[in-house]
């Protein structure tokens, strides 16, 4: 009997370690609101208020903890000013910047995908 599977590419830098490494790579940017929020940073919401702006549907709370993960991971840098009232600025931070590049190959992927299917 003959395979009707797809000829599977070998890719040499993909291995079980980089796969395992990978996966959590996906789990942080495929959390909800995780995309929209690194989306917000680059086209330069600064403050909170900005951030819940450009990010329509988000609560308070998720808004919150999305830009403390996200700094937690190194994504985002959150800058406190004293003054008064004190002030939290938050930027992408350059890793930030960078996953965000590199995800746009696969936005570009799902267009294309999404075009063949009439979606």
């Amino acid at each position: 009997m003959t395979s009707t599977l797809p000829q599977v590419m070998h890719l040499p830098d993909i291995d079980d370690a980089g796969c395992r490494s990978f996966q959590g790579a996906l789990e942080l940017v495929g959390r909800r609101w995780t995309g929209a929020v690194l989306l917000a940073g680059l086209r330069g919401a600064r403050r909170f208020g900005e951030y819940k702006a450009s990010v329509p549907g988000i609560s308070d709370r998720l808004l919150a903890q999305r830009l403390r993960e996200l700094e937690l991971d190194g994504l985002i840098t959150r800058t406190v000013i004293p003054s008064t009232p004190v002030q939290i600025r938050y930027t992408l931070s350059a890793d930030g910047v960078e996953l965000m590049r590199m995800l746009q190959p696969l936005i570009d992927w799902t267009r294309r995908r999404d075009a063949r299917a009439g979606i």
